[in-house]
């Protein structure tokens, strides 16, 4: 199956991407292991799929990752694709021994994670990174969730990341996190081309809608939403389903469970709807979903190009369940006979 997926630059930069983006932590084993035939399914489903863009970190699976995605892209045209890896979890090797399920990863701890945001910390997370991926360069590096490191985050690792877009060794940086107060302050006060903001805007949580997106809009920055299922929950909601890693309290997993209703209704999906509202904002330039399965990332291609109802959005905000000032996505008109 192949879809028509349109590429958006990022920012003012020389970067684009697909409008869907393929998120590598789902093959580095999260929650449960995932076999290495498996892992290449899954990105050889994606780009059959349309998709070009690929993310990842040295965090997903201590560079399983990493390692993965470059083996599966081995062989494709470098020029064809784009992959954003990040940084500020630097890796160290350890003898520690057992797993690494205390940071959600079904495989061996065979490395550490060492919050490093100084600016040798993001050259050599960098270049490690190449390493594991076999490429020479990767288009985007994104600083890693610096919440409790803002200030070497600003002082040191956003200034090497902009050195080493102007020596051409990455073509856009940014910064990615599960908050929007500190990405609407990067996109405020640096020059990022992009921040992925992940979990906090979806069809349960518009938090971005506040600061981030009109910020970037202003500024003509780029941002990628990520956790467009919020974890889980919006992809199919049940007891038990995960909400931001961890299980969904009952109010959320009852506004799920309203929101699927309703999408039944207008005979679309939840998954369709969760999908098509976070791309409709003219500010977001690409949707990221995990995928673990070449099942999994077909399903999100062919949710991704589905047309939602318009009577969808109309109901969800006449009932309270979205809000009036979200950007819901326009009618497609119908085409003009030839």
């Amino acid at each position: 199956m192949r879809t028509h997926l349109r590429t958006h630059a990022l920012g003012r930069g020389p970067v684009a991407v697909t409008a869907l983006a393929l998120g590598t932590a789902g093959i580095a084993g999260l929650y449960s292991e995932v076999p290495e035939e498996q892992a290449q399914a899954t990105v050889d489903a994606a780009w059959d799929a349309g998709i070009r863009s690929f993310d990842t970190a040295p965090h997903y699976g201590t560079g399983h990752a990493e390692r993965r995605l470059g083996a599966a892209l081995r062989g494709r045209p470098r020029s064809a694709y784009t992959v954003s890896t990040k940084v500020g979890r630097r890796l160290e090797p350890t003898d520690a021994g057992g797993d690494d399920l205390a940071n959600g990863f079904a495989v061996p701890a065979t490395h550490r994670r060492v919050w490093d945001f100084s600016a040798d910390g993001v050259r050599r997370t960098l270049d490690a990174s190449l390493e594991r991926l076999g490429l020479d360069r990767v288009d985007v590096v994104y600083l890693h969730d610096p919440d409790d490191h803002a200030e070497e985050a600003f002082r040191e690792g956003y200034p090497a990341l902009e050195k080493l877009r102007s020596e051409g060794v990455v073509g856009a940086i940014g910064a990615g996190m599960n908050q929007t107060g500190m990405l609407t302050r990067f996109v405020r006060d640096t020059d990022v081309d992009v921040v992925l903001c992940a979990g906090r805007y979806t069809l349960l949580d518009q938090r971005a809608l506040t600061d981030l997106l009109p910020a970037a809009r202003e500024r003509g920055t780029s941002v990628v939403i990520g956790g467009a299922f919020n974890s889980g929950l919006l992809a199919d909601p049940k007891p038990g389903a995960r909400y931001d890693y961890r299980a969904a309290p009952p109010e959320l997993l009852d506004r799920a469970l309203a929101l699927k209703a309703a999408a039944d209704r207008h005979g679309t999906t939840l998954r369709a709807a969760a999908l098509a509202f976070c791309a409709a904002h003219p500010a977001v330039a690409a949707v990221l979903v995990g995928a673990r399965s070449p099942h999994e990332v077909s399903d999100c291609a062919r949710q991704f190009t589905a047309d939602v109802p318009a009577s969808l959005w109309q109901e969800l905000r006449e009932t309270g369940l979205l809000p009036p000032e979200a950007p819901v996505p326009s009618p497609v008109p119908p085409e003009e006979p030839s």
